[in-house]
């Protein structure tokens, strides 16, 4: 009887083995597809120096320019070096965040087997306003200012 008990040990294994695709005979359309090996850098834009724990995310982008669901964030270093292998060719949205930074955001097509990207992330700004002067967009000194009482059209 127990020579009976690892025959039908041994048989179960193999019907498990059958159930799981062998690699060289699977071909599955999204694992023939090419990915890339994706390093970003981000900097201070004002001084250079690297932003330390910025979020960089990455969604696929399909028809219509619209993102996917999913997507994937990557956490920066120390050096404000982040990256990633196995992302597929095609339309990316980049995104990178930071405390204290404006939000950056890009499309890129990732078309090589290795791609570099480098963003430098820009200080806040004030918010712009009709009602003060900006004197370096006045590019014709014969131009009245904006009427602020004026109705927009």
């Amino acid at each position: 009887m127990k020579n009976c008990s690892w025959v039908v040990a041994i048989a179960g294994m193999l019907l498990l083995a059958g159930t799981f695709p062998v690699e060289s005979g699977a071909s599955d359309k999204k694992y023939d597809a090419p990915v890339a090996q994706l390093k970003f850098l981000v900097l201070k834009d004002h001084n250079g120096k690297p932003v330390r724990n910025a979020a960089v995310v990455m969604h696929t982008v399909g028809k219509r320019d619209k993102q996917d669901r999913g997507g994937l964030e990557l956490k920066t270093d120390a050096d404000g070096k982040a990256g990633f292998d196995g992302i597929p060719y095609g339309k990316l949205r980049v995104q990178v965040l930071a405390p204290g930074f404006q939000t950056f955001g890009e499309d890129y097509d990732v078309n090589q087997a290795r791609m570099d990207f480098t963003v430098k992330l820009k200080r806040p700004q004030g918010q712009y306003s009709i009602y003060q002067d900006h004197p370096e967009e006045r590019k014709d000194d014969k131009a009245p200012p904006p009427d602020p009482n004026a109705k927009p059209q």
